[in-house]
């Protein structure tokens, strides 16, 4: 029996067909964790200052330069409650478009493992931020690295489970609205996801 499953398994491997050939379009949609690793200077360092993790929904487009190498573009947005010492600060939404270049390690396999590192520009809005009754501002443009680790896992020869990891670098200053600046907030997420995708 065990020589049977193996078998099946070996012959499972050998049948998948390839998901990442040059000129695919891949497109996944993922549940993603997006886990803030927050650092501040200035005034805000000494304030205990964090933003809260939020799961949202994520889209990305991966289209195959080569069998190898990908460009993918990420989409999606969170809205996260800010804190200083417990106390709510109010919230603040982001929308970070990222780009990566990744290389995908077996494009003909079952199991597609890639890495990836590009840039992400991140627009903050919605702030609605307060001090007691100061009301805060922060810079609306982020620029900064990304960083990259998944996978893709066929089930068929039209779909695919994709588990994904990003480290972005995302940064903005705050201040007193009309009034002096405070410091600088590091958001630094770190980007848990899976979903399913398929390919064109």
């Amino acid at each position: 029996m065990q020589r049977t499953l193996s078998a099946l398994a070996v012959a499972l491997l050998l049948a998948a067909p390839a998901y990442a050939a040059q000129g695919d379009l891949l497109v996944r949609v993922r549940a993603i964790e997006v886990a803030p690793d927050v650092s501040t200077s200035g005034t805000l360092a000494t304030l205990d200052v964090d933003v809260d993790d939020k799961a949202v929904p994520e889209l990305d487009f991966t289209y195959m330069l080569t069998d190898h190498i990908g460009a993918e573009l990420i989409l999606g947005t969170a809205r996260h409650n800010v804190t200083a010492g417990g106390a709510s600060l109010g919230k603040v939404s982001h929308l970070p478009p990222t780009v990566t270049l990744q290389y995908h390690f077996a494009p003909q396999a079952t199991f597609r493992p890639y890495v990836g590192a590009g840039l992400n520009y991140t627009r903050f809005y919605n702030a609605d931020l307060k001090a007691g009754a100061a009301e805060l501002e922060v810079d609306k443009n982020s620029f900064g690295g990304a960083l990259q680790l998944g996978a893709d896992i066929a089930v068929n020869k039209d779909w695919f489970v994709n588990l994904d990891v990003k480290k972005l670098f995302i940064k903005t200053d705050v201040k007193v609205k009309n009034g002096p600046g405070l410091g600088s907030l590091k958001v630094d997420p770190l980007v848990w996801g899976i979903g399913v995708g398929t390919h064109f």
